[in-house]
């Protein structure tokens, strides 16, 4: 494992010691000063610490200190930022591979007293699942991580413990491949890619078992997703448009729309503007067709306005900030205030385009509010979405309002060096 992806790990760490006492970023900075007596820290050096762009060495003290925790267990965290062979990450940023069974996860296993279960445990469990999608609107990945992985690994063993008719058995394998979709992409918010990865094949592995066309799909999708944002855009294009196919004639308007949506952003990343463009009106005319039934619950957040979203987002990315920066806008006026890390994702896109079309004064406000809105979120989306916007605005650093946007927050610009 790379020097950076250990910082980054510890930051997540760090993060989640901060959130379980209560404290925002600059109220932890403002005891800590507190605490020390002579020296200071900013809420801006507890973000480095966070992003993984440094190790708070100094100040290991008085972080156990405000944080209720021994100050061995920071020290040794500290050891693994560094790199030391010896040292593993406690607490909750753990690897979570840990988490998971080895071998054949959803082979049952043979044993002579197994309990027998009914729906109504899969009821409570589907519960849960949708508790943690509901979460994820409001909460980051290094907040969810933990739990959602736990319960992954319960549903698991239920599956391979238990005993059940073969109805129960499907719904059960279902859940599995809905938990390991909300997984996968915690993790991934989280940076944790491989972990999101090994999430994701297991629960398409289970979808695929259970016979769920749409829900595979989904899981492919969001693996593709995944892939196009990191240096695989090729094979992203693939997976996406295989997901279309897997889904098959079972998939409902909400969910051909989604389908779509993540083929026009595999295309884009790819650098293919027609087929993006073709993608992102199928996605419309899919969402406009009559449905039969209702869509399942993991698509309950598919509508007009997030197709919209994905509209503006592919128009930045192929330079089209006039057609761009209207949708944001119009999208962002009425978007939910609770939603933290998406209003900071798509004021990102806000940001860039605007930039694009030679407003940086407007750029660099966007920014200050991106800054504002993530600052205390443990999202890898957002802290690299913050960088890419800081780049954006460097060549009109003669611009008063972006100079004094660089001066304060250039600093993120090297969070993962």
């Amino acid at each position: 494992m790379s020097s950076e992806e250990r910082r980054r790990q510890f930051g997540v760490y760090l993060a989640g010691l901060r959130r379980a006492a209560g404290k925002s970023q600059r109220q932890l900075a403002g005891l800590l000063c507190a605490l020390s007596g002579t020296a200071s820290v900013t809420r801006n050096e507890v973000s480095r610490w966070e992003r993984g762009a440094r190790v708070p060495e100094a100040w290991l003290p008085c972080l156990a200190q405000a944080f209720g925790v021994p100050l061995l267990e920071l020290e040794q965290a500290a050891s693994y930022a560094r790199g030391e062979e010896w040292a593993r990450l406690p607490g909750a940023a753990a690897s979570l591979s840990a988490l998971l069974p080895e071998g054949d996860p959803l082979r049952q296993l043979q044993a002579s007293t197994w309990r027998r279960i009914d729906e109504g445990a899969v009821t409570g469990l589907a519960g849960r699942v949708h508790a943690l999608r509901l979460a994820d609107d409001v909460l980051s990945g290094g907040d969810l991580i933990r739990p959602a992985f736990r319960e992954l690994r319960s549903a698991l063993a239920l599956y391979r413990e238990a005993s059940f008719s073969d109805g129960t058995g499907r719904a059960l394998l279902v859940q599995i491949g809905e938990l390991g979709q909300i997984a996968g992409w915690v993790a991934s918010d989280a940076g944790r890619l491989e972990d999101a990865e090994r999430a994701y094949r297991l629960g398409l592995d289970a979808a695929r078992q259970a016979g769920d066309g749409p829900l595979a799909a989904n899981l492919a999708g969001s693996l593709a997703y995944q892939w196009s944002n990191n240096g695989r855009e090729r094979e992203g294009v693939d997976l996406a448009e295989a997901a279309v196919r897997e889904a098959g004639d079972a998939a409902g308007p909400a969910e051909r729309a989604l389908f779509f949506d993540r083929v026009a952003w595999a295309h884009t990343r790819a650098g293919d503007a027609q087929p993006a463009m073709r993608a992102l009106g199928e996605a419309h005319d899919a969402l406009s067709a009559e449905a039969a039934e209702q869509p399942p619950q993991w698509a309950y957040w598919v509508s007009r306005d997030e197709l919209e979203v994905m509209d503006a987002r592919v128009f930045t990315e192929l330079r089209r900030p006039l057609r761009a920066v209207p949708l944001l806008s119009r999208v962002l006026d009425r978007y939910d205030a609770t939603h933290a890390r998406e209003l900071a994702l798509y004021r990102s896109w806000l940001a860039v385009a605007l930039a694009d079309a030679n407003e940086p004064e407007q750029a660099a406000a966007e920014a200050k509010r991106i800054i504002d809105l993530s600052g205390d979120l443990s999202s890898d989306r957002t802290a690299e979405r913050t960088r890419i916007v800081l780049q954006r605005l460097q060549p009109f650093a003669d611009v008063p309002e972006v100079r004094r946007v660089l001066a304060e927050h250039g600093h993120l610009l090297l969070a993962r060096g």
